[in-house]
Formats: structure tokens, C-alpha cells, sequence
């Protein structure tokens, strides 16, 4: 036990890291995955759930392929337009983009608002794509 006691003496820099690295990884488990849907799972709260799919691409990458039905708010300026989903507040909402990132703020900026059925779609469109789920060209451009 002595030998162990000096051995963090004389490394404490390392142990200090070690703790850092542990107190981080155990955040991240607790916290990691909250409010975030895989496509499989998101697919469920589509048929079943009615949820509401929001993509926060840019209008020119929308029409290029969405997730069927889903309403397009692009990222730029969704915090003003988020007041067009009021009338979706009781239904569950996955928003999507590209890659799960912008989403991600997008879903932060609903709950603010008072949304509680809020889900980021993990890996954006291109896990959608990725799992083979069904994309369109057709859908709503900004109605919601």
C-alpha cells in the first residue's frame, strides 16, 4: 500500500487525467444518448406514434431526398419559425439534417420552447439512408 501511495505521489499528474477521463466517460454515459431516436426506432414513432419528421437542411439539399412526409424548417432561422409547429405540440417531433449535428440544436431550441416529445434523429439523413429507409423528392417545403 505504501508502494501505491508513491507511485500516485510521484505520478499525480497522470491520476489527475485518469480521474478527469473517468468523471467524463461516466457524464457521457449518463447523458450521452438523451432525446436522441435511431432511424429504426424513429421509424416506429412514424408508424405508430404519428410523429412529426423536421428537416433542418437547406431547402436545395431537402428536395434532393427527405424522409417521407417530413416538413422542411431550415436550421437558418428555425428559432422564428418554430411557432409553425405549435399545432404538432402533442405528437412526438424527430428533427433531422445531414449528419445529426444541426439537428441536435434545432431539437435543444424546441424543447426551450416547450416541446417535450423531442427527438434528434442520430446520424441525420445519412443513417437513414445508410439503414435503406425510403427517401422522396416530394414532401411539404415549409408548410407546417
Amino acid at each position: 500500500m505504501a508502494r501505491l501511495i508513491e507511485f500516485v505521489g510521484n505520478h499525480w499528474p497522470l491520476f489527475v487525467a485518469l480521474f478527469a477521463i473517468l468523471g467524463l466517460l461516466i457524464h457521457n454515459l449518463i447523458t450521452g444518448d438523451k432525446g436522441q431516436v435511431p432511424p429504426l426506432e424513429a421509424t416506429q414513432l412514424i408508424n405508430h406514434d404519428d410523429a412529426v419528421v423536421v428537416d433542418v437542411r437547406p431547402l436545395a439539399d431537402f428536395n434532393k431526398g427527405h424522409i417521407i412526409n417530413a416538413i422542411n424548417l431550415p436550421a437558418n432561422g428555425f428559432a422564428q419559425q418554430i411557432k409553425t409547429l405549435e399545432r404538432y405540440k402533442d405528437r412526438p417531433i424527430i428533427v433531422s439534417c445531414r449528419s445529426g449535428a444541426q439537428s441536435a440544436t434545432a431539437a435543444k431550441q424546441l424543447r426551450k420552447a416547450g416541446f417535450e416529445k423531442v427527438y434528434n434523429l442520430r446520424g441525420g439523413i445519412l443513417a437513414w439512408q445508410n439503414a435503406n429507409l425510403p427517401v422522396t423528392r416530394k414532401g411539404k417545403k415549409k408548410k407546417a
